[in-house]
């Protein structure tokens, strides 16, 4: 403990709170990491602990500067790459939420809400189911591993003593951001056009047999035909997500240029 202690004495303390600061986004706004499930003191202990063997590898060959005003600056960038990396992968699972809320609102079981335990928001079944199934893909494929190594990838990307381009932060997360409805309806896309080819069935047998009440027949037959569709394509999730994956990760780290 105590050698710990004398290693984290000036400069290396300073450079300890800087990967911290790029460091803390992950747990605001990333996947897995943001769960509102893993407490507290938890995210605490596992941003600290990337933080100390990030610490080295982030200080190689860095002097850095001693004056209050040059730290903030220096705290204030870290945040700005931290929170440009997290945010491309938060939009992985924001595509897959929505995907979910899509098929929520085509099959008709927007109408009864759950909690997300994950987020703590409301939503509905099918868009719980997806993001749990997400999860656990995203678990599994390694990619909690994918983001350790991303974020200590930014730090030969932009140094502890270097800004990144605030230009390229912002057309990223832009450009992260418009993908988010794209990516949802590739999620989902089987699932919309059988509800869409169900609807206008459903209508053409309400003019010709007028007398038949199709909402009572329509509405839990569109159910067990989302649910079957959503049963048959979640095999296929996984490897989207995988190669989503591989794609937020370089897009994150593209956006981060020495400025």
């Amino acid at each position: 403990m105590q050698t710990l202690l004398a290693k984290l004495s000036g400069g290396e303390l300073l450079g300890f709170i800087l990967v911290l600061a790029r460091i803390g986004p992950l747990f605001l706004i990333a996947p897995v990491f943001s769960a509102q499930a893993l407490p507290a003191r938890v995210k605490t202990v596992a941003a600290a602990g990337i933080s100390i063997g990030l610490t080295p590898v982030a200080l190689h060959g860095q002097q850095l500067p001693g004056g209050a005003l040059a730290i903030g600056e220096l705290i204030v960038e870290s945040l700005l790459c931290g929170l440009a990396f997290a945010f491309t992968l938060a939009v992985l699972f924001a595509a897959v939420e929505s995907a979910g809320a899509f098929v929520d609102f085509t099959t008709g079981l927007s109408f009864g809400r759950t909690v997300n335990p994950a987020l703590g928001n409301e939503g509905g079944s099918m868009s719980l189911l997806y993001g749990i199934i997400g999860l656990l893909v995203f678990i599994v494929i390694g990619g909690i591993e994918w983001m350790v190594r991303g974020i200590a990838r930014t730090f030969t990307l932009v140094p502890l003593t270097r800004a990144p381009r605030l230009g390229s932060l912002v057309g990223g997360a832009e450009s992260a951001f418009a993908t988010v409805f794209t990516a949802a309806l590739e999620i989902c896309a089987p699932v919309i056009i059988a509800m869409a080819i169900t609807d206008v069935a459903f209508g053409v047998l309400a003019r010709v047999v007028p007398q038949m009440n199709v909402f009572a027949v329509g509405f839990p037959l569109k159910i067990l035909i989302g649910v079957l569709l959503v049963g048959a394509t979640l095999p296929f999730l996984g490897s989207w997500i995988s190669e989503a994956l591989t794609q937020s990760v370089a897009s994150a780290l593209a956006t981060l240029h020495v400025a």
